[in-house]
């Protein structure tokens, strides 16, 4: 079972590392007020997605369940950076993963 989970779950740890890393730029940015819906979603987003890849490599009964919300998080977050990723080259590379992370997670659900 793990094995059809790797793809995503390797994805799903690759949008923990790029929500963290935005979520820490963005609090280093001047106008941090401007990007509180960021930051409150690259937090949720990255929460989400290691526990999705938890839930997948311990072979959950939830795991199609949570992928779905995974891949929902995700997208509400690339939404969001890209918003921002014309100012920001992290939000941009955040919207990037999120987008990958949220197909693969919308794949595994299906």
């Amino acid at each position: 079972m793990h094995e059809q989970f790797k793809e995503c779950i390797d994805e799903c740890l690759a949008c923990v590392i790029e929500c963290n890393h935005c979520y820490d730029a963005c609090l280093q940015e001047e106008n941090v007020k401007m990007l509180q819906e960021c930051i409150r979603l690259t937090r949720e987003c990255a929460d989400i997605c290691a526990y999705a890849a938890s839930a997948m490599s311990r072979a959950s009964t939830f795991a199609t369940e949570i992928c779905k919300l995974c891949a929902d998080i995700c997208e509400a977050c690339a939404n969001e950076c890209e918003k921002h990723s014309s100012h920001h080259e992290h939000c941009k590379k955040c919207a990037e993963v999120c987008r990958k992370c949220s197909e693969a997670c919308r794949t595994m659900a299906s």
